[in-house]
């Protein structure tokens, strides 16, 4: 099954929320299941952001669902959609590389970023799933600060980590995911 097929999969079986069949409508419209999940650093590889976003939420899943206290559909919701931001983010460029072995300069593809709506990281995904999804308090607060202390913040990611446990397991299986689990996906293929 292709990373693609797990998302759908996931997000179909769990996802039932009022506005969610159109989002996924509208996310299939835009590169997300093409696009790298950054420029160099974890999954700069086509299909690297559907891989990511499946990542985190086996990680999430594996290591803090509780059955008493966690929702499955929160869970998805949060680990598929926490970048949805990157959807229509990068671009594909080129620039010249030496060949060490053959002394010649090549033109080699790297992903660059390219963003018409800078509206943050977090606060973008939010902004964007509320287009078509309403989202629990706890799950917006959850994509807002999944990049902890990468992304400004001051008081408000700790009071929003104290307030909302399902923010600190996101950020913690979108962690594991990026320095542990994604190792040797970062590079740019077609």
């Amino acid at each position: 099954m292709t990373a693609k097929e797990e998302f759908i999969q996931i997000y179909t079986e769990n996802i039932t929320r009022r506005g969610s069949a159109e989002l996924l409508e509208w996310i299939q419209k835009t590169d997300f299941f093409d696009a790298p999940a950054s420029t160099k650093f974890h999954c700069a590889c086509e299909h690297g952001l559907v891989m990511h976003s499946v990542s985190v939420f086996n990680t999430m899943v594996e290591k803090h669902f509780d059955e008493e206290t966690d929702s499955l559909e929160s869970f998805a919701i949060c680990a598929l959609l926490h970048d949805l931001c990157k959807a229509q983010f990068y671009k594909i460029s080129t620039r010249n590389v030496k060949n060490e072995e053959t002394g010649q300069w090549e033109k080699v593809p790297y992903y660059t970023i390219e963003d018409s709506f800078p509206y943050g990281h977090g606060e973008k995904s939010v902004f964007l799933i509320e287009r078509f999804m309403r989202l629990k308090l706890e799950e917006a607060m959850a994509i807002r600060w999944h990049m902890g202390e990468f992304e400004s913040g001051g008081f408000s990611i700790g009071q929003a980590y104290e307030r909302y446990p399902l923010a600190v397991k996101l950020h913690l299986a979108d962690l594991e995911s990026t320095y542990l689990r994604e190792k040797g996906t970062s590079a740019v293929r077609r």
